[in-house]
C-alpha cells in the first residue's frame, strides 16, 4: 500500500479525532472482522455493530481506527491507537476506496467466467512480469471480501494489476468493480454454476454481466465470441472498446489449426491480418481460449504480440488443473480436483476424447455443488455425455454424483459403473485395471479433501 498520512485521511473523511496522533502514516487497510489484523501501521474500518478487541488492536499498533460508533465507546487512552469518528462508516469506506484507487492511473484488468478465470489471470501475469511489476489476486482466492486487501496491494511500484472476480450471489461482481474500477474486463465463458445464489441460468448470466457496467469509461471489454451464454450479455450500453476472441471468423483474436502437441496445444493466432504460430502448455481447446483472452489483454496494454506469444510458451499450469502425472502400475493420472462444474467437466471429457484414444479411460467424478434447484438436471446431463463416450470404468462419489451414474446407465453406457458415497473402497475397484493402458480422470470439488488425497495417492512416487 502507498503510505498515507493519518491527518490527510481524517480530512478526506471529514472525521473527528477522538484520540491519538495524526502525525504518522498507515501502510495497510482492512475492514475489521473481515480481514486479519497482522501488520502494524494499519487503518481499519470498525463498524458500529463490531465487538472490538481494543487490546489486540493496540498491541499490534500503531493502528488507526475509523468508526461510526458512539463517541462514548471510542474514548479511551491507548498509546498505540489513533481513533477517528465518522458520521457514516459505509460512506467513509467507499470514499476512501475511491480516493485510493484514484491515486493510480495504471491498467487494471478484472476477469470473470465460469471456467478459466485463474488460468487467464496467471497467464497475463506471467507474460507481463518479466518487465512489469504486476499486482494480482492470489490463486483463485477471489471472494469479494478480499477485494480491499488486493486493491491496497497496489502501490507506487505497481505498473499493472490483474484480479479475478468471485461470484456467489448477484451483486458480487458489481461490488468488486466498484472497488477495482477496471480499465479492462474479460468474460472467459459463461456455463452453469452458483445457481443457488443466482436462482437460475439467466440470473447467473446477469450476475456475470455486471462486469460490463463496472468497467471505467473508455475501457475495454474482452469477450468469448463462440460462447452462447456470453452472447446473451447486454452490451448495447457499453461505450468502450469491445474485443472478441475465439475460433469464429468474426473474432479479433482468432485461433485456427488447433492441435494437441507435446504437453500442450499448438495453434495459429490471427490478429490484424497477421498470422502467428503459438503454443500453450496444457491440454485442451479451452486452454487455447484462455490464451487468446490473455493475449488480447496484454496486446491492449501495448505489448508486442510476438513477444507475448514467446513468453506464453513458458507458462506453467497450476496444480490440479488437468494435471497429468505418472500413476501406479504405469497408469496416467489426470488430477482435475481444483473446481467442479458442468462446463469444466465437459472440457475435461473433450481432452480425454483426444488423449484417451486407445486407452482404458476411467472416470472418477464427484459431486457438483451450488446448482440449486437444477442439481439433478445437470448431473444427468453429464451422465448423458459420459454415455456417448467409450469409457472403460465410471465411478461416482457422493449422493449428487450418483445421478451421473444412473443417467449413464439409462442411456446405455457400456462402462463398468460403480457408485460410492465416499472415497473409501475405490482402490479395491481400481487396482486390477491400473496399468499402462489406463488413463484416469479424477474430478471433484476443491472442498473434497478426500478426493484430492485420493488423486495424490494414485500418483507414482518420484
Amino acid at each position: 500500500m502507498k503510505s498515507l498520512l493519518v491527518g490527510d485521511i481524517r480530512k478526506l473523511l471529514q472525521g473527528q479525532l477522538i484520540s491519538g496522533s495524526e502525525d504518522w502514516k498507515v501502510s495497510d487497510a482492512i475492514y475489521y472482522k473481515r480481514h486479519d489484523l497482522i501488520e502494524k501501521h494499519t487503518l481499519m474500518f470498525v463498524s458500529r455493530s463490531d465487538s472490538v478487541n481494543w487490546n489486540e488492536i493496540n498491541h499490534k499498533g500503531p493502528s488507526l481506527v475509523i468508526s461510526d460508533k458512539p463517541t462514548s465507546e471510542l474514548k479511551m487512552a491507548l498509546p498505540n491507537t489513533t481513533v477517528i469518528k465518522v458520521a457514516s462508516l459505509v460512506q467513509s469506506y467507499w470514499k476512501f476506496i475511491k480516493y485510493y484507487r484514484g491515486l493510480f492511473t495504471i491498467p487494471v484488468v478484472t476477469i470473470t467466467g465460469t471456467c478459466g478465470k485463474t488460468t487467464t489471470k496467471d497467464m497475463i501475469k506471467h507474460i507481463l512480469s518479466k518487465d512489469h511489476n504486476v499486482q494480482a489476486s492470489i490463486s483463485s482466492k477471489n471472494e469479494p471480501r478480499r477485494s480491499l486487501p488486493y486493491l491496497v496491494g497496489i502501490d507506487e511500484k505497481t505498473d499493472i494489476a490483474v484480479f479475478e472476480h468471485g461470484l456467489g450471489n448477484t451483486g458480487n461482481i458489481k461490488h468488486q468493480c466498484m472497488i477495482y474500477q477496471p480499465t479492462i474486463g474479460i468474460i472467459t465463458n459463461i456455463g452453469v454454476h452458483h445457481l443457488d445464489g443466482c436462482k437460475n441460468l439467466q440470473g447467473y448470466i446477469s450476475a456475470k454481466a455486471e462486469i460490463v457496467d463496472g468497467i471505467k469509461k473508455d475501457g475495454t471489454l474482452i469477450l468469448n465470441a463462440d460462447d452462447e451464454n456470453t452472447k446473451k450479455v447486454p452490451i448495447l450500453s457499453f461505450k468502450g472498446k469491445i474485443i472478441y476472441f475465439g475460433v469464429d471468423m468474426r473474432s479479433d483474436f482468432r485461433a485456427s489449426n488447433i492441435k494437441f502437441a507435446n504437453l500442450g496445444m499448438d495453434f495459429l493466432l490471427h490478429y490484424n491480418k497477421i498470422t502467428y504460430e503459438a503454443f500453450i502448455p496444457g491440454y485442451g481447446e479451452h486452454q487455447v481460449y484462455n490464451a487468446l483472452a490473455a493475449l488480447a489483454a496484454v496486446n491492449e496494454m501495448g505489448m508486442d504480440l510476438k513477444e507475448a506469444i514467446s513468453r506464453l510458451a513458458t507458462y506453467e499450469n497450476m496444480t490440479r488443473h488437468l494435471e497429468f502425472s505418472h500413476g501406479v502400475g504405469g497408469s496416467t493420472i489426470i488430477d482435475d480436483t481444483w473446481t467442479n462444474n458442468p462446463t469444466s467437466v465437459e472440457a475435461a471429457l473433450k481432452v480425454l476424447d483426444s488423449i484417451g484414444k486407445g486407452k482404458n479411460v476411467i472416470l472418477v467424478l464427484g459431486d457438483i455443488n451450488r446448482l440449486g434447484n437444477f442439481e439433478k438436471k445437470y448431473h444427468c446431463e453429464i451422465g448423458s455425455m459420459v454415455a456417448k463416450r467409450n469409457i472403460h470404468t465410471l465411478i461416482t462419489i457422493g449422493s449428487k454424483a450418483e445421478e451421473i451414474a444412473r443417467q449413464a446407465l439409462r442411456d446405455g453406457s457400456k462402462a463398468n459403473i460403480h457408485i460410492f458415497n465416499e472415497v473409501k473402497g475405490l482402490k479395491d475397484i481400481l487396482a486390477p485395471v491400473l496399468d499402462s493402458d489406463a488413463i484416469i480422470l479424477i474430478k471433484g470439488p476443491m472442498s473434497s479433501r478426500s478426493m484430492i488425497e485420493f488423486a495424490n495417492s494414485l500418483k507414482a512416487k518420484k
